[in-house]
């Protein structure tokens, strides 16, 4: 059960020749998953159908598939070698960092990379993480601080390789990545839609139809979705109270707190607590 659990938060795989092989020769039906997915290609070559167009990209690569987005991937050898890392987390898992993907890889789910030092050196955390997960407990904190550290390390790269100022702000909505910083700033506070779209100079209205172009969800929605990632992420980590939880995520009253979270969870958040409390003692 406990292996389960930790399968569920985080998830580390190592695809080789045999592996690219396989999935070759299997369907490549676009589906949805409810977890985050960052792939990190070293050699080999990916057919990546998502956001509705089919992208045929060479290693080394970084790709990003967001909760609940549409895709599907084909795998292909380049001088009969494939080496690539494919990692599945929850949000809450790395809560503070996953909305920085969001706003990176949000209308472009690919990017190349060079290969050179530091590309190298993704590889070598990914070999760390993996490493740690194959132990009988994993310390699931050692982790999660190394897949932020690779994640940072993703954007420094990246940022490095970025088209100019001007290709970017045509690949990217400058203000749905302001909108998620204003989020991360904000979220813990009781304010709504109004806030948010004064904070960007829009009008309420706009700024939905922005967010659900992006992400097909409304801003509300994607304010919820922080505020629960951060509730569960205290939730599994702290012993503060239910109150205290919803009142510092913005929530007035215990009860509303509750409704929201067993509406959006399937749980309460006193069960999902004692879930993971079983699960991981």
């Amino acid at each position: 059960m406990e292996g389960d659990y930790l399968n569920q938060l985080f998830r580390i795989s190592h695809l080789n020749v045999d592996d690219a092989l396989r999935i070759h020769a299997s369907p490549h039906e676009p589906h949805q998953h409810d977890y985050e997915t960052l792939i990190i290609g070293i050699q080999g070559q990916l057919e990546h159908f998502v956001d509705f167009k089919t992208t045929i990209i060479e290693a080394p690569l970084i790709s990003f598939i967001a909760k609940g987005k549409v895709h599907s991937i084909n795998t292909q050898l380049v001088n009969g070698q494939f080496d690539v890392w494919v990692l599945r987390f929850k949000s809450e898992f790395i809560a503070e960092t996953v909305f920085q993907l969001y706003a990176s890889y949000h209308n472009n789910a690919n990017h190349l990379l060079h290969k050179d030092t530091c590309f190298d050196r993704l590889s070598h955390v990914c070999e760390l993480m993996n490493h740690e997960m194959a132990v009988p407990s994993p310390d699931l904190s050692v982790v999660r601080h190394l897949l932020s550290a690779l994640i940072i390390m993703i954007e420094s790269e990246r940022k490095k390789h970025s088209p100019s100022d001007q290709s970017t702000a045509i690949n990217q909505n400058e203000t749905f990545i302001n909108f998620l910083k204003i989020v991360e700033a904000n979220f813990r506070r009781p304010v709504g839609v109004e806030f948010y779209a004064e904070k960007l100079f829009m009008s309420a209205r706009n700024l939905n139809l922005i967010c659900q172009r992006i992400m097909d969800q409304s801003v509300t929605e994607l304010i919820e979705t922080r505020k629960l990632t951060e509730a569960k992420n205290l939730l599994a980590s702290t012993n503060k109270s239910i109150s205290e939880i919803g009142f510092e995520l913005g929530f007035n009253e215990k009860a509303y707190f509750s409704n929201v979270f067993k509406k959006k969870t399937g749980q309460t958040p006193t069960e999902f607590r004692q879930e993971i409390r079983q699960l991981i003692s």
